[in-house]
């Protein structure tokens, strides 16, 4: 399908909107945009009692949020490509709405089956918010001051996704698992309701070539899907233990995604304005922002999963020990995000991502070198020391993703930024597989490893990070 005007594009001559209307839009954005992160993980805590209630196995009841994650992954792209056809509006109020009514089909399920169907159109609709997001805080801000922009998005993803298992633990503890899903529903209907007043419409038509294929689009879920199970399936990508079965089978699986991977790309490599992005790649500071975030995230999955088996196993600490130790992370990155933003447009975006990459990779080197007996403050202030890196390099990095290409592609922009984080994530899982298959997770030797691994991932990010500085982008 070929398109010459975007179905949502009105022309508008404001470099973003004025300032109430800005505040209602970015109200919509955050609400969507925090309901459908906090979604990923709020089902966690309640796996086992939604097992035992429709008499289901841990391994079953475990495809309820794989079923959620799955469909969001692989439709962030094409919903982004449909967001520069269409505008990004009309895709994010249409997932809105198939989010909610979702979540009020997962309240009402009565068997598992049923529940895993719902949570997979309610990944769809959050895939539908999440893969435009960006793309529409670049229309609502103006672009002097869309770094503050980038670092509320940036904000609002590092707390959500922190927050997940608290907010479950709320809500579980006057209510039973049915309401984890409900409490959507009002939130939706008012963001809809919202967002059809205050959301902007796109101001650029697609470009000349562009069309949403289907050939595409299958052979994008089915790259991303069989990437995902195979590393699901190495055991690493929530508890870092290998998963029962043979290990060959899910290697098997993520190679048969990489084979698809291959073939997808090559067939973008001849198209005008391609699915997969490849046009944005060939823009310097474009690709390496996407390495760096990469990197950073690769270093991210490796210390996230290493983490708990280090404090744990090796240094004694209980479940809620660890948790709050760990919590200063992202405590840290809530602290520094608003900074960076603030910091965007005075610095180059390279070098305030070079710094926090940095202090990231110095922070994983010191939990590393952690003493036999380290003190909760001496474990804490290292965990500090990397959120705040992290929170220096992530709303600049994000600036420069989603302000370097043209605006008439800032919608695969957008999805690209969820696509690096997977990218990342699952590359670090599958390097914390191979680690722990040579050194035990529960002996020390291997989460040290994970780590002098992940300080190094992070100091990969932080020269490509750097190299920016050398483009002739105004934002590098």
């Amino acid at each position: 399908m070929t398109v010459a005007t975007a179905g949502d594009a009105k022309p508008l001559p404001l470099d973003g909107l004025a300032a109430p209307a800005r505040g209602w839009a970015m109200l919509v954005i955050i609400l969507g945009l925090t309901v459908s992160v906090l979604d990923g993980t709020i089902v966690n805590l309640a796996l086992p009692g939604i097992a035992r209630e429709l008499q289901a196995t841990p391994a079953q009841a475990i495809w309820v949020v794989n079923a959620y994650q799955i469909a969001t992954l692989v439709m962030l792209l094409p919903l982004a490509s449909l967001g520069d056809l269409v505008g990004y509006r009309r895709v994010y109020l249409v997932g809105m709405a198939v989010f909610t009514v979702s979540s009020l089909a997962a309240t009402f399920a009565n068997s598992l089956g049923t529940l895993i169907a719902a949570r997979a159109v309610q990944g769809l609709g959050a895939a539908g918010i999440m893969s435009v997001n960006a793309a529409l805080v670049r229309l609502t801000y103006p672009s002097a001051q869309l770094g503050k922009g980038m670092a509320v998005n940036s904000l609002v993803v590092a707390t959500s996704s922190v927050a997940g298992p608290s907010v479950a633990a709320a809500i579980l503890s006057v209510a039973s698992w049915p309401w984890l899903f409900a409490i959507n529903v009002p939130l939706g209907i008012v963001t809809f309701a919202l967002g059809m007043r205050a959301l902007p419409f796109n101001r650029t038509a697609p470009a000349a070539g562009a069309r949403f294929s289907l050939i595409d689009v299958t052979l994008n879920v089915l790259m991303f899907s069989l990437v995902f199970l195979g590393v699901d399936r190495l055991g690493v990508r929530e508890g870092g233990v290998q998963a029962a079965g043979t290990p060959w089978s899910a290697w098997a699986t993520l190679a048969a995604g990489l084979a698809v991977g291959f073939v997808y790309l090559r067939r973008q490599r001849k198209l005008t304005v391609p699915l997969f992005p490849i046009d944005l790649l060939r823009i310097p500071v474009f690709a390496l922002s996407m390495g760096t975030s990469v990197a950073a995230f690769c270093a991210q999955m490796l210390a996230y999963i290493a983490l708990p088996f280090l404090l744990l196993d090796v240094y004694g600490r209980s479940h809620i020990e660890a948790g709050l130790l760990i919590t200063a992370w992202p405590l840290a990155i809530v602290v520094m995000a608003p900074i960076a933003g603030r910091l965007i447009g005075r610095y180059p975006d390279g070098l305030l991502g070079g710094i926090g990459l940095g202090l990231l990779a110095a922070g994983l080197a010191l939990l590393a070198a952690l003493p036999a007996h380290p003190g909760n403050a001496d474990i804490a202030w290292r965990m500090a020391l990397c959120g705040l890196g992290f929170g220096l390099f992530q709303s600049p990095n994000n600036h420069t993703i989603v302000s370097s290409p043209p605006a008439h592609r800032s919608g695969a922009a957008s999805g690209m930024l969820g696509t690096a984080r997977l990218t990342g994530q699952t590359l670090g899982a599958v390097v914390l597989a191979t680690v722990f298959s040579i050194w035990s997770p529960h002996g020390g030797h291997g989460p040290v490893v994970a780590l002098v691994l992940a300080a190094g991932c992070a100091a990969v990010a932080a020269v490509f990070s750097s190299l920016r500085l050398k483009t002739t982008s105004p934002h590098a």
